[in-house]
């Protein structure tokens, strides 16, 4: 059988639409997924605080332990037998967002505690409350540690966008699914939609590695 990509450069408007789209959609959740993995981390550090240790404990087991796809779909088509009626494009980024914050929640909190517990006690002793040794202290020495690791969950995120499309996202999946249905040429655009994701990670790849070269060239990263 003969490879046709006719309806691939037929479609392309289409899909570098979609693939705007993706972009978007994982950029705003990308943002929440950091400021809530910020927050849950710091939440997990310090057992003592029961309640706030427990919910944040809590969030990411449930997160982590359940399928993006599912949590998708309840936001999609479970909240709607409540009376809760959210856009798509919302619903795709809260759930990834939701999703991403479990990760980097952990991220974040391998990040803190790798740093030598003396920081904290040297600004503590020269009297820093904690919560301003955490901030201009702790934080800015994990944040260079943290860039590795958040870079696999960037690329993940931009991968497990994909399934937006199922939340009738036009996405640059769901743009190519059209295209199939008028086409029959699955096998071809797959193959198109497979190197639009493989150019949007290896550009994420990229400018991530030159941060880190630049942080390693400065002598911030060990």
């Amino acid at each position: 059988m003969d490879l046709d990509f006719s309806p691939v450069w037929a479609g392309m408007p289409q899909l570098l639409a979609g693939a705007l789209v993706t972009v978007e959609i994982t950029a705003v959740s990308l943002l929440l997924g950091c400021v809530m993995g910020l927050l849950v981390g710091i939440g997990r550090l310090n057992p003592k605080r029961r309640v706030i240790y427990g919910l944040c404990t809590a969030y990411v087991a449930a997160i982590r332990g359940t399928p993006l796809l599912v949590q998708l779909f309840i936001l999609f088509f479970g909240l709607p037998q409540f009376g809760i009626l959210l856009p798509a494009f919302l619903c795709g980024v809260i759930g990834l967002g939701v999703y991403s914050g479990a990760y980097v929640s952990e991220v974040v909190r391998g990040a803190i505690q790798s740093i030598d517990k003396g920081q904290m006690e040297a600004a503590r002793s020269i009297g820093m409350s904690s919560g301003l040794a955490m901030r201009t202290v702790v934080l800015p020495q994990a944040v260079v540690r943290m860039i590795p690791p958040l870079g696999n969950e960037f690329i993940a995120l931009i991968k497990n966008s994909a399934l937006v499309s199922l939340l009738t996202i036009h996405d640059v999946m769901h743009e190519g699914q059209k295209i199939i249905s008028v086409s029959y040429r699955s096998l071809e655009v797959y193959l198109a939609i497979a190197v639009v994701y493989f150019i949007l990670t290896g550009i994420t790849t990229l400018v991530l590695r030159r941060i880190e070269m630049r942080l390693r060239a400065g002598g911030m990263v060990q």
